[in-house]
């Protein structure tokens, strides 16, 4: 019989040799309580290692950032360059085509003279088209959003307001005014 129970607990060790529940007891070397919990990490040594992984999250992040802007001041001023060096490209041409004007000048060929000015002007003119630049309509009314008053004379038999002459053409750029076209507007 005694056979039987040492079987039976020894089958089912939370049971004593009654029948009853047995208390297990700790491991050697361990206090109640501590067996059951994992062991707790001092708080402080937990903040101060998720406070060190935020940091270093943070340098990394201020780094790419840095670099990112970096990166984007070159290639603003890489696009800036590649746009000059266009415009220049084109203006050469003009200038050579002024350099040809003033040598026929030299030899007194007027009709040489004129020919190479216009030619050049035609060719400046189309460059700075070529680059979005159009001149400002200067007739009609006076639109002080694109236009500079010079003066205002007295006209009879034209509407006051009324754009009479044309001092210096202006240009526009897209939307912007690069410069007003400057005007005599009629009193």
């Amino acid at each position: 019989m005694s056979d039987e129970i040492h079987t039976d607990a020894m089958a089912e060790p939370w049971l004593d040799a009654d029948g009853g529940e047995a208390e297990a007891s700790p491991p050697a070397g361990v206090e109640d309580g501590e067996a059951s919990a994992p062991p707790a990490l001092d708080p402080l040594a937990e903040a101060e290692a998720q406070r060190d992984e935020y940091l270093a999250t943070l340098q990394r992040l201020a780094a790419d950032f840095d670099n990112y802007r970096k990166r984007a001041a070159r290639d603003q001023q890489a696009f800036a360059a590649r746009a000059a060096e266009r415009l220049v490209a084109k203006l050469l041409p003009v200038l050579d085509d002024l350099e040809r004007a003033l040598d026929a000048a030299e030899h007194h060929e007027e009709a040489k003279v004129l020919e190479g000015v216009e030619m050049t002007r035609s060719a400046l003119a189309n460059a700075l088209s070529s680059e979005g630049v159009e001149e400002i309509v200067a007739e009609g009314v006076f639109d002080p959003h694109v236009h500079e008053a010079l003066l205002a004379q007295p006209v009879e038999g034209v509407e006051p307001g009324s754009i009479i002459q044309v001092v210096q053409r202006g240009y526009r750029l897209g939307d912007a005014v690069l410069r007003p076209a400057r005007v005599i507007v009629a009193e």
